[in-house]
């Protein structure tokens, strides 16, 4: 029992640690060149920053903070 325990906790940890230091789905740390800034700006609703969408030339969309 204090195996699956430990294994489980184990787990739970990774899991933590990941989502602090992993981005979120098609969000980016900086525009990439060829990037344009579109007019779309909306506030994330699971951090409550200001996101502005920018697009790559292939129609791509990324989402980076709004400064």
């Amino acid at each position: 029992m204090a195996v699956v325990l430990g294994v489980v906790g184990f787990a739970v940890l990774v899991a933590v640690v990941m989502s602090i230091f992993v981005r979120r789905h098609g969000e980016s740390p900086a525009p990439e060149p060829g990037w344009t800034p579109t007019e779309e700006v909306f506030r994330d609703p699971a951090s409550e920053r200001l996101m502005r969408v920018w697009t790559d030339p292939g129609g791509g969309r990324h989402y980076l903070p709004d400064r």
